[in-house]
């Protein structure tokens, strides 16, 4: 089994692909760090007690032909991809009015193109083949605007049709979805993880967004990336990881009017 791990020098990208080092499966990195990539390599090498060759390519998924590139080289090393996990993300909080063109679609480019980019690397293959499980890492910020995160719950929310429709569409093409065989693509939608990347984000994290967020413990990335991977076992379509993500996936519409009015009411006291 080859899984192929976009954003996986760190956070759950890296934990993923522990797991499945130490179930000796081929394991693929790409990131666009090529030092965290090496540390990465050396630490889920160790981790699997040498069971387990990583192979290691760095590429910016929003770049198509580099992610290209480093897909065919993944599978040049360690064969065709039977399980990919796209989790590469970027967060950066900021006001509209105030965030510049750039950093807005930065988040875009990673967090939505650079999924996009990724999956239709894999998913024509493993369509030919009648096999292969895709896993995108969106947020439960998909289900919520955040102040100051416009371009992050954008990005992760798009993410939501993107998923929904190519499940859709491998059904109407008779690729069998669920049960043994087929092609599965699944999303899901973590909470706040203790990351590095959240612990840049929390640096410039306005007060106006906390209020809304609250100050519940992150998650630890070992917890999310063990249930992220039951999910894939599973051939889950969604996975939430908590009751209240859940609820807000299933009953937003309906919700969010009551959280406007507690959120107005709590930025005027």
């Amino acid at each position: 089994m080859h899984v192929v791990v976009t954003g996986g020098s760190s956070g759950i990208g890296l934990e993923v692909a522990k797991i499945y080092a130490r179930r000796g499966a081929s394991v693929s990195l790409i990131a666009r760090n090529a030092d965290r990539l090496e540390t990465a390599r050396k630490e889920i090498e160790q981790h699997s007690a040498g069971a387990t060759k990583v192979f290691v390519v760095s590429a910016d998924a929003a770049v198509g032909i580099e992610i290209s590139a480093a897909i065919k080289s993944c599978e040049a090393a360690h064969g065709p991809c039977d399980i990919l996990v796209a989790s590469a993300g970027l967060v950066e909080p900021g006001w509209f009015h105030e965030q510049t063109t750039e950093a807005f679609e930065a988040q875009w480019r990673t967090n939505f193109t650079g999924v996009v980019n990724t999956v239709r690397d894999v998913y024509a293959t493993m369509r030919a083949r009648g096999e292969g499980r895709i896993m995108i890492v969106s947020s439960a910020a998909a289900f919520i605007g955040i102040p100051a995160y416009a371009a992050y719950c954008g990005s992760k929310s798009a993410l939501v049709g993107f998923a929904d429709a190519l499940r859709l569409e491998a059904m109407s093409k008779g690729v069998r979805v669920g049960g043994a065989g087929g092609v599965t693509v699944g999303i899901c939608f973590p909470p706040d993880t203790d990351t590095p990347q959240l612990a840049r984000e929390l640096q410039s994290r306005p007060r106006e967004a906390e209020i809304l967020m609250g100050r519940i413990k992150p998650r630890r990335p070992e917890e999310i990336a063990a249930r992220l991977v039951a999910g894939i076992d599973r051939r889950s379509a969604h996975v939430y990881f908590t009751g209240s993500i859940a609820a807000l996936a299933l009953f937003g519409p309906l919700v969010r009017p009551f959280i406007e009015i507690w959120y107005r009411l709590k930025l005027s006291r």
